[in-house]
């Protein structure tokens, strides 16, 4: 797998081999989320309170922007990240702005399935976005791998993927994540990009009604700006949001 970068516009963006992009950063602001998936995979905080999560495992680290917006705004989280390919950390730090923190970033390179089967920890929040330079996920869009995602999950936790929409089986995706999680998980509409971000719950799920998560979106652009009010909109146009109060 090549590793390319490129600038244009004060923005840098991370490649593997194509002019499909893995990850960007403005430059001059290297904690802010540039992409519109990596903000919208940024939704569950709307669900909890800012002492959450605590614990975070990401799978994918590509240019590190999810880790580094964590990192910065919830201090109290430690981060488990797993990547299967050493370069992209490499680039990461050369490149991005990747923190050099042990203590709370924790970076293992191996395959995001084997770990997930392998770990007996709990997380409050995964994060998957695993794709190679075709845009495939392999074993990270299965079955097995949701159940397994679902093990790792702490009683509160939610798990949160980027899915392509674009994709001829994207909805074969979103069944899947269904059936793992009995039917406790949505698929935002999906954002110019052609990416789409299911999240799920397991357990009771939370049900905010539309006001609170406004709220907390007003909350969260104020403590790290980041605007999800967009977002919700384009949420409150779903199934999901019947009745003005979100149904995972």
């Amino acid at each position: 797998m090549t590793i390319d970068i490129s600038e244009e516009a004060g923005v840098r963006y991370l490649h593997f081999g194509s002019s499909w992009i893995q990850g960007a950063m403005r430059i001059a602001r290297p904690f802010a989320l540039e992409l519109e998936y990596t903000r919208e995979m940024m939704l569950p905080l709307l669900l909890h309170g800012d002492d959450w999560p605590r614990k975070v495992l990401l799978v994918g680290l590509g240019a590190a922007s999810v880790t580094k917006f964590l990192y910065r705004y919830r201090p109290q989280a430690k981060l488990t990240v797993i990547e299967i390919e050493p370069r992209v950390e490499a680039a990461a730090r050369q490149f991005f702005k990747l923190p050099d923190d042990p203590a709370r970033v924790d970076i293992r390179h191996g395959d995001g399935a084997d770990f997930m089967i392998e770990s007996r920890r709990r997380y409050d929040l995964i994060l998957v976005d695993g794709f190679d330079a075709d845009a495939r996920t392999g074993r990270l869009d299965t079955l097995p791998f949701y159940h397994d995602c679902r093990a790792r999950l702490a009683d509160d936790g939610l798990l949160c993927v980027n899915l392509l929409s674009r994709r001829k089986d994207f909805g074969k995706s979103v069944k899947r994540i269904e059936e793992a999680f009995e039917g406790h998980a949505i698929a935002f509409p999906s954002c110019d990009s052609g990416n789409a971000i299911a999240m799920a719950a397991i357990g009771v799920p939370p049900a905010p009604t539309l006001d609170e998560l406004k709220a907390a979106a007003r909350h969260l652009k104020a403590e790290t700006g980041l605007n999800l009010l967009p977002v919700l909109t384009r949420l409150a146009q779903s199934r999901h949001l019947a009745g003005g109060v979100l149904h995972l």
